[in-house]
């Protein structure tokens, strides 16, 4: 019998079955410059890299995904915006491209297919369809309509607007949600297996309920029903239990959780709403640990939340720190094929 590839692990776990093993996601992005000796900024200067730096390091930790993420700001440098690098992590939106109510409309809305910053992620994302053959999922990534405007033009200032000035959020979320839907389609045009809606605003961490009921939530019911191919929303390391039952009416199939979450009491709840969990590995913490903490909280994570399936690896924010070394990075993918194996054993189920 052949061996079971990523991308059946990963459907079948999305599935509530077992598969042989816990699929592990490990979302590297900047990782890929150390393995090609280059900069952060020389990394992504090309698509070529990009797809270079993904195969490569995803010979070296045995992970189940591609993960084609150049950097949030990629969509604001589309935008007409400017990014800011740095020498050890990703690049960040410069100036915010909007200061007044005035300068949404004269926000252009680029065409991904032509437009330089998206242009090679999709070129990206198709050599790596094609480097996979079918058998390894490539994941897109959408920053929300709703958490996009913190590059956009500020944290404290889109608050304001948040909660201060409907009619201008009203219009800016009107264009963000054309953009969004046009750029995760793209992506699935290009060879994405699936969306990461990455929406860490919509957290409870960040926005009250109430607030995410009329706003977020809302937003991402009518974006995610557009996209075509499976979604899953990530809160960045946000907190998500308060808003849990709310989100299968967005049509996302899985989420990606936080380390603070009680990983036992999230996965009872989002098994009973059939949505699958991606993480809780803390990627700030994994920076101190050694082969030792990261061998125990594999194991942990795996015990308190892989039974049954519905269940992917992965670290809590969506992207794993630069200065994560590789040795701890080579233990969590070590640790997850010594106790993820399916059937768990009966010590690391009790």
């Amino acid at each position: 019998m052949s061996e079971i590839t990523s991308m059946e692990r990963v459907l079948k776990s999305l599935s509530f079955q077992e598969p042989d093993r816990v699929p592990l996601f490990l979302l590297l992005t900047m990782h890929g410059a150390k393995e090609l000796g280059m900069t952060i900024r020389e990394y992504f200067s090309s698509a070529e890299n990009v797809v270079r730096g993904q195969i490569l390091l995803r010979r070296k930790y045995d992970n189940d995904c591609y993960f084609p993420f150049f950097y949030a700001g990629r969509e604001i440098e589309a935008l007409g915006g400017d990014v800011v690098y740095s020498e050890d992590g990703p690049p960040n939106a410069g100036e915010p491209i909007i200061k007044k109510v005035e300068d949404i409309e004269r926000l252009a809305m680029p065409d991904p297919r032509t437009v330089r910053p998206l242009q090679s992620v999709l070129k990206a994302i198709n050599a790596l369809k094609e480097d996979g053959r079918g058998g390894v999922p490539v994941l897109g990534v959408v920053i929300s309509p709703f958490s996009l405007p913190v590059m956009q033009m500020g944290f404290e200032r889109y608050l304001d607007i948040l909660y201060d000035d409907r009619a201008f959020f009203d219009r800016l979320m009107r264009f963000n949600k054309e953009f969004s839907v046009r750029w995760a389609n793209a992506q699935i045009e290009a060879g994405a297996t699936a969306i990461c809606y990455f929406d860490p605003l919509s957290s409870p961490s960040i926005t009250d309920v109430e607030t995410f009921k009329a706003t977020g939530y809302q937003i991402a019911k009518e974006v995610i029903s557009r996209i075509k191919a499976l979604v899953a929303m990530h809160f960045a390391s946000g907190l998500c239990m308060d808003i849990l039952d709310l989100l299968p009416a967005t049509g996302t199939v899985a989420i990606g959780f936080s380390a603070l979450e009680n990983i036992p009491k999230l996965k009872e709840k989002a098994s009973g709403l059939k949505l699958s969990l991606i993480g809780n590995l803390n990627g700030v913490e994994m920076i101190s640990w050694d082969r030792k903490k990261a061998e125990e909280t594999v194991r942990r994570a795996i015990e308190q939340g892989a039974k049954g399936g519905g269940f992917v690896l992965s670290d809590n924010h969506g992207e794993i720190p630069f200065q994560v070394s590789d040795e701890v990075l080579k233990a969590i993918s070590e640790a997850v094929h010594r106790w993820g194996e399916y059937p768990l054993s009966e010590g690391i189920t009790r």
